[in-house]
């Protein structure tokens, strides 16, 4: 276990690219990545709990993922209820699960409901724990979200500055990004965590979501020494 990070609790974020073609080099569904891509961040929440890490935000399902073929989004949606089915493991583990995305009462929401119970369910369920923080992004996109920061902000008779801004995002505790994990060799941002991520280091690997393992964590560490 290393020992030579920052005092500080560190905030990763992933963007979670790769599972398609994961599966394809080896002759699979695009579906069977999706799954393996699922079990693997379990995987990397259990050794990011025994890491300086504080937050962990993950990309689960971005605002425009819902172009994808039906048959696969209803696959992805069904390994989204079971990740935030995982209470047992996370409660375990002390870890708290929330989730940042389109508010489920705004009119351009598309989270299903039973994915809703599931998500209000987790996040109760681990409201508890003191550990790290989970955050999975599930009907997510950074455009989005600073729209509606800025016109909550002008709304409320703030004005429209950094502070103001800040103040109106999905989730503003959420500290900003120390290191930004980008899978499958491609070397974009995607429209994820805009604002929080605005001063990040950026770790892109050519490894896929699903073999993004405990070295490459620590790789991706490394930029925050």
């Amino acid at each position: 276990m290393p020992t030579d990070f920052p005092d500080h609790a560190l905030h990763v974020a992933c963007i979670m690219d790769g599972n398609g073609r994961w599966a394809g080099r080896r002759g699979l569904p695009r579906t069977e990545g999706h799954t393996e891509g699922e079990e693997n961040l379990a995987r990397l929440v259990r050794i990011a709990v025994r890491r300086n890490i504080g937050w962990l935000t993950v990309f689960g399902f971005s605002t425009e993922n819902w172009q994808r073929p039906r048959p696969e989004v209803r696959h992805i949606l069904g390994l989204h209820e079971k990740l935030f089915g995982r209470v047992a493991e996370l409660n375990e583990l002390n870890v708290r699960i929330q989730w940042i995305g389109r508010p489920f009462d705004s009119p351009m929401a598309r989270t299903p409901r039973y994915v809703q119970r599931a998500i209000r369910k987790a996040i109760t369920d681990t409201a508890g724990n003191t550990g790290m923080v989970l955050t999975v992004a599930f009907d997510y996109g950074g455009r989005s979200e600073l729209v509606a920061a800025v016109e909550a902000a002008r709304s409320s008779g703030e004005g429209v500055n950094v502070e103001s801004i800040g103040e109106h995002l999905y989730l503003p505790e959420l500290p900003p990004v120390d290191v930004l994990v980008r899978t499958s060799g491609e070397q974009r941002v995607s429209n994820f965590l805009l604002w929080q991520a605005a001063g990040a280091a950026i770790y892109f690997t050519d490894a896929a979501w699903p073999d993004f393992d405990e070295a490459e964590l620590d790789a991706a560490l490394a930029l925050a020494r």
